[in-house]
């Protein structure tokens, strides 16, 4: 998937939108997608002046993010049908080394289980096979 139908899945958008492209899915499985991180991010001016670390809540939301596209496939929804995920919590959530302008992440995703609209992901984000972050992840489909 390229950036145009990601965000036919994802309700986000500039600065908020990130997930780039979607190498691999497998609706009702898993997700393989990917996020460039630039220098130009916004978030990098204060975060941190002259030692630019992407904050780890949005490495979080960008696994969130590619979460969101598995479970909204998988459902065969689209934002624009009245739906909306929800990140609503995480567990075992773990840092392993910062990210930097220049990587590129790779964001997993894989269906753990899902009970009355509540969704559970293993999810986690690597650089160069190296991984940045791991949780589970909980996010819920409610209509809007």
């Amino acid at each position: 998937m390229d950036v145009n139908e990601i965000r036919e899945y994802l309700p986000h958008r500039y600065p908020f939108l990130l997930v780039d492209r979607v190498l691999e899915i497998t609706p009702g499985e898993s997700i393989v997608a990917l996020k460039n991180v630039t220098v130009n991010e916004p978030f990098f001016d204060g975060h941190f002046p002259g030692h630019p670390v992407m904050p780890g809540v949005l490495i979080v939301e960008a696994m969130a993010q590619a979460a969101g596209i598995l479970g909204f496939k998988t459902m065969d929804k689209k934002p624009q049908d009245g739906s909306i995920y929800y990140f609503v919590g995480s567990d075992k959530l773990r840092f392993k080394r910062p990210v930097v302008p220049g990587d590129q992440l790779k964001l997993e995703a894989s269906i753990l289980s899902e009970k009355r609209g509540i969704w559970k992901f293993a999810v986690k984000a690597t650089v160069d096979g190296d991984i940045v972050s791991s949780a589970t992840i909980l996010c819920a489909d409610r209509k809007v």
